[in-house]
């Protein structure tokens, strides 16, 4: 009797560690399908430069002051209370996400850089508004206000979080493990705080400064789709090619109205988000 009862139980458990075994390779092969295995790029040493001017065709809107009376924290904090989804001077626009999509930019693996990105929370608003990542690269989000922030990306391709972070607290790290143009940032607290992340399989994006201007360096030499994306005045799309160790420059429009017109390049239909 007992020694029928030792062999049902060792029968049981290697059942068991069989069940448990199998899991994990289930859970592999999904993950393989999810990300196909690319060829690591080898550079040549013969990469290119897109470069060029965001501008603002038309008159740009007044900016609205925000009303941040719910908070006092927010009140007292640095910074003017200027509404800044559109902010244009001088006739060019910043904050507007630009990077290359097809091509060498996603036949090859790129690796994600160590270098750390920095969302910040200052004066109550995200610093910076837009920024760029690539997949598997750290994030890091900062607190430095003297209030409670609540940090709340609505991605699509990737898990939804939505962290609490008081004032001195320790920042806190994320990694997004795939690629997706891009998700926007709220806060649950303050609900004028809104920011957007741009997460790519390759370094070539670059975000619009002051005085409109962007550039995407190591540029493999190809055939391209360039793409600048504004929260607020919408998408366009434009083919581009970059030959071996050529500085491109490209500059693009925004308007509220107009469509985009291109300067030399084949163009592919726009499409203006309201």
């Amino acid at each position: 009797m007992f020694k029928k009862s030792a062999i049902l139980l060792l029968a049981i458990v290697v059942l068991a560690m069989m069940v448990a075994n199998c899991k994990p390779k289930k859970k592999n092969l999904e993950e393989n399908l999810d990300t196909p295995k690319k060829a690591k790029y080898e550079s040549k040493a013969d990469e290119g430069e897109i470069k060029g001017v965001i501008k603002f065709d038309g008159t740009a809107p007044e900016r609205a002051k925000i009303d941040m009376s719910q908070d006092a924290n927010c009140v007292r904090a640095e910074g003017d209370k200027l509404n800044d989804d559109v902010l244009v001077e001088n006739g060019n626009l910043q904050n507007v996400f630009v990077y290359l999509k097809g091509g060498n930019a996603d036949k090859f693996e790129f690796g994600a850089p160590s270098e750390v990105v920095v969302l910040d929370q200052h004066g109550c608003r995200y610093t910076p508004r837009v920024l760029g990542v690539q997949v598997g690269q750290t994030l890091e989000i900062r607190n430095s206000d003297q209030t409670t922030h609540n940090v709340h990306p609505s991605p699509k391709n990737n898990p939804e979080w939505n962290k609490v972070q008081s004032a001195g607290q320790a920042p806190f790290k994320e990694v997004f493990k795939k690629a997706e143009t891009l998700i926007p940032v709220k806060c649950n607290q303050h609900p004028w705080m809104v920011a957007h992340i741009g997460v790519l399989g390759h370094p070539f994006y670059a975000v619009s400064g002051k005085d409109g201007s962007f550039s995407i360096k190591n540029v493999p030499p190809g055939k391209y789709t360039l793409i600048a994306f504004h929260e607020k005045l919408g998408e366009k799309q434009m083919s581009i090619e970059v030959t071996a160790k050529e500085s491109k420059v490209q500059d693009l429009t925004f308007s509220p109205k107009a469509a985009f017109i291109p300067t030399s390049l084949t163009v592919e239909p726009a499409l203006i988000v309201p």
